[in-house]
């Protein structure tokens, strides 16, 4: 099936590929890397969204943006009771009975193995000291750990009053303000003077106090569309279009009307289904209106990051953990895992392992529904985690957020920092929320010839229209009345970190190919940046690795550039060298023959999204 993608793909007149592949010898010959991205990098955005965060900018940067994937929006009913402070918030679930064991038991197995006392362990008042560590902040950001978040000002300056057109006339220009000097200058004028901003994107959503009237959004969570009855899927698109859009504007000065020069570079996730994948393109191709784009998944993006061709990709971001591995520049889909956990579960449970110990002030912390304290939680596990052996402790300032007051400081002394990070290898440890799955349904996407509905007549709905979002109202699946077919979701498998790699690696078959994988493992994503993971995790895989295999080395690969970038940079990479750019999709031919709900067209054939990855491999 492989071979057949590729093939198809690939497949263009020869004269046409030979004056491209001579042409691009003889460029390359000349070039200089430094000048190669500076001249075919100007041109291209970079965009890699994630559950959390979303990586974005042009192809010629060193480093792209990092900012927060979610936005807040002005609710009208502010006074209603209860209030959502997060879009789906109500979608949280209880930790049981169950799950509280499993954790502590997870916690002593996890004692046993650092040397460190047991969960409800009394550790007696002895002459003799405890063999203890001391964390006092080895991330570059040490030097702001302890800075206090403020509140964002959403408030702006009203453009109809008549005291801001006359300032805004006299300076000669219109110059945006921070976002201080626009609190102080609303400060100073009347209320009539000054209006709520409709919606605020990245870190500043983060940041709202709960007592104003803003609810905040992430479009996507754990690896897919948030779909739920709580957030319909017009409103899922709309937010990502608005945050994409905001951050094309605010951060890379792309304003709509230059986008038509501009080709976008899109690194998704290996967990997103080919309709998500579909929907991103739309948002991009038909809204934001980029000229073409081109699909890569993160997996092969950040081999190319770190200029290997085979290895076994561990992808650790803030909700989700994916293990693929790639052969020659090649996924191999089938080895493919994914873990339901990942930074923020780390954090939260830094949060409980405090407050199980004692050590966490009496202050209302919720890293569900205040999410100004999960940036907080975020920022002390960036700070003081670490996986070593004995306890480690830490003073630090942990800040309170309570609604609408300036933050308060509480000085405190933090223990068993090296608890959190090992959930990564017993992930009962970290007892995920759950939230239930957007309804299977609406992933069965019924343009993909890999699925037995090509030649089958769907049942349609009178009160629906074939243009590609109709209205929806109450959050249901716009597909939900065709006929559904059994497809095959993404695996999401609840082992540990360690099995999930070994699995992954074993499931290829070839015994060379695997003794090269476990020496070939790359480390990426934000949580990678964890001091003492990689020790950890070749010890804990070599463990997990079945004695009857005749493996006995793993090694972890040092990341060349920052884990959390690898495979933004990979994408540009693979975007500058791709000189035919046949996989390329227009904005005009996607448009026009792109979805279309009933109609029977296609674009080009159904294997063209799922092998872009793979086209300047095989060129």
């Amino acid at each position: 099936r492989l071979s057949t993608i590729t093939r198809r793909v690939t497949r263009r007149p020869k004269q046409r590929r030979s004056c491209s592949l001579f042409f691009a010898m003889d460029y390359l010959k000349s070039v200089v890397p430094s000048q190669l991205l500076t001249e075919r990098g100007s041109n291209l955005v970079v965009i890699n969204p994630g559950s959390a965060n979303i990586r974005i900018g042009l192809a010629q940067q060193d480093t792209p943006f990092n900012i927060p994937h979610c936005i807040a929006r002005r609710t009208a009913g502010a006074n209603q009771v209860p209030r959502r402070n997060v879009q789906d918030q109500m979608l949280n679930s209880q930790v049981t009975t169950a799950q509280h064991v499993e954790r502590e038991k997870a916690y002593d197995i996890i004692a046993s193995l650092l040397k460190i006392p047991f969960l409800d362990e009394e550790v007696a008042n002895t002459a003799f000291p405890r063999k203890m560590g001391r964390v006092d902040g080895y991330t570059p950001q040490s030097n702001r750990k302890e800075t206090a978040f403020t509140w964002t000002n959403v408030l702006e300056k009203n453009p109809n009053s008549s005291s801001v057109l006359e300032s805004s006339s006299g300076k000669g220009g219109i110059n945006e303000p921070s976002d201080q000097q626009e609190g102080i200058g609303c400060k100073e004028l009347g209320s009539s003077e000054c209006k709520f901003r409709e919606y605020i994107c990245g870190e500043e959503a983060l940041r709202i106090s709960p007592t104003e009237p803003y609810c905040l959004r992430r479009p996507i969570r754990r690896g897919h569309f948030n779909i739920s009855q709580h957030y319909p899927m017009q409103q899922v698109f709309e937010d990502l279009y608005a945050i994409w859009d905001w951050i094309l504007i605010e951060k890379l000065h792309i304003p709509n009307s230059e986008r038509n020069m501009y080709s976008a570079i899109l690194v998704v996730p290996e967990t997103f289904d080919n309709r998500e994948i579909k929907e991103m393109l739309s948002i991009v191709l038909r809204d934001l209106q980029f000229s073409s784009a081109v699909v890569h998944q993160e997996g092969l993006a950040a081999v190319f990051g770190n200029g290997l061709s085979t290895a076994c990709v561990v992808n650790m971001g803030a909700q989700v953990t994916s293990v693929i591995c790639i052969e020659d520049g090649v996924t191999l889909p089938t080895t493919q895992m994914t873990l339901r956990f990942g930074g923020e579960d780390v954090s939260r449970c830094l949060l409980w392992t405090q407050r199980h110990h004692q050590t966490w002030p009496p202050i209302r912390t919720d890293a569900l529904t205040k999410p100004v304290d999960l940036l907080m939680l975020n920022r002390l596990k960036e700070s003081y985690c670490q996986i070593k052996e004995g306890e480690l402790e830490a003073v630090s300032v942990v800040h309170s957020y309570e609604d609408g007051m300036p933050a308060g400081s509480h000085k405190t002394r933090l223990t068993a920092l090296n608890v959190p990070p090992m959930g990564l290898f017993y992930p009962m440890l970290l007892v995920p929320d759950v939230y239930p799955p957007p309804p299977r349904s609406w992933f069965n996407d019924y343009e993909d010839m890999l699925e037995d509905t090509w030649h089958m007549d769907f049942p349609r709905r009178t009160d629906l229209s074939d243009s590609l979002y109709p209205g929806i109202n109450g959050g249901l699946p716009m597909w939900e009345s065709y006929q559904i077919f059994q497809t095959k979701p993404k695996k999401e498998d609840n082992i540990g970190l360690a099995e999930a790699i070994t699995k992954s690696i074993l499931l290829t078959g070839r015994i060379d190919l695997q003794r090269k994988l476990f020496c070939s493992i790359q480390l990426i994503g934000g949580v990678a940046l964890t001091s003492g993971l990689i020790s950890a995790v070749e010890e804990r895989v070599l463990h997990a690795i079945p004695s009857n295999e005749a493996i006995d080395t793993v090694e972890v690969l040092q990341s060349r550039i920052n884990p959390t970038f690898v495979s933004w940079k990979g994408g540009a990479i693979l975007g500058v060298l791709d000189f035919g750019r046949d996989a390329w999709i227009h904005r005009e031919d996607w448009i026009r023959s792109g979805i279309h709900i009933g109609s029977g067209r296609k674009y080009k054939d159904s294997y063209f999204l799922q092998a872009q990855a793979m086209c300047y491999i095989n060129s």
